[in-house]
């Protein structure tokens, strides 16, 4: 997704960007190599300038397929989040570190810190990285088919979803009983010696 700066004016203009269906695979970064995504996400985003900033604000929308953290069945979840980054002229600002200046020279874009600001050369923008961030921060950190997935059965390893079992886990008392099994046969490191 490219914008031309010389195009962008202070009326906001609305714009819709379907990203390819392999984009996402050519773009995916490692912690979200577990995500498929089902169809090509699509941006809506309204873009107007500012004197000489750029603002980008919108959504958008996608669904991925992942394997859920407790029953590893795999399911899909829908995406949606709302983005807004405000893009300054990048003359005279000395750029955080090389990948920075790199980034900027690539897509004439450099993202800062903040995911909301960055700095911006030249006559073209080019917001694919910044999309792959915006879509990276709304994948879900513990992928679950849904929340009161019962999981796997600690015993058998049954899918709790969908099959029952006649398993009856025995949990210790105390999250701390594997201490007191460890100090009472004299497990303190010395070999029971006081």
């Amino acid at each position: 997704m490219k914008l031309f700066v010389d195009r962008i004016e202070g009326t906001p203009k609305h714009v819709r960007f379907e990203a390819s269906a392999d984009w996402w695979s050519d773009r995916v970064a490692n912690e979200a190599a577990a995500f498929d995504m089902v169809g090509p996400p699509v941006f809506e985003l309204d873009v107007h300038s500012m004197g000489r900033d750029v603002l980008v604000s919108g959504h958008f929308e996608a669904e991925v397929e992942a394997t859920c953290s407790r029953c590893l069945e795999r399911y899909r979840q829908p995406l949606r989040d709302d983005y807004r980054l405000v893009l300054e002229p990048a003359e005279g600002v000395e750029m955080p570190d090389p990948e920075s200046v790199e980034a900027l020279a690539r897509d004439g874009v450099c993202l800062g810190e903040e995911l909301e600001v960055g700095w911006y050369q030249g006559k073209e923008l080019h917001l694919d990285r910044f999309f792959d961030e915006v879509i990276t921060l709304a994948l879900p950190l513990v992928p679950l088919c849904r929340e009161d997935c019962p999981g796997l059965c600690p015993v058998c390893g049954a899918n709790r979803s969908t099959e029952t079992c006649d398993c009856n886990p025995t949990l210790p008392e105390s999250p701390f009983a594997a201490l007191a099994a460890l100090r009472s046969t004299g497990g303190d490191g010395e070999n029971g010696e006081n």
